[in-house]
């Protein structure tokens, strides 16, 4: 048991080491997030462009 308090005290440096992975986690959880939304939103606005492309080409076709 001794071991893993060990490895958890980070040889006495765990009040910086475990705030500064908990903070890169935050950030990455956060990329993913703000990738997947902006994501969505680029599709939805693809998808309008595209509906009016289809439909000025049908405007077009008459």
């Amino acid at each position: 048991m001794q071991t893993f308090r060990d490895f958890f005290d980070m040889g006495g440096y765990a009040a910086f080491v475990w705030p500064s992975f908990a903070a890169c986690a935050v950030l990455m959880i956060a990329l993913v997030v703000s990738s997947v939304l902006r994501q969505r939103r680029m599709r939805a606005r693809l998808d309008e462009v595209e509906k009016l492309v289809r439909h000025a080409e049908g405007d077009e076709a008459a």
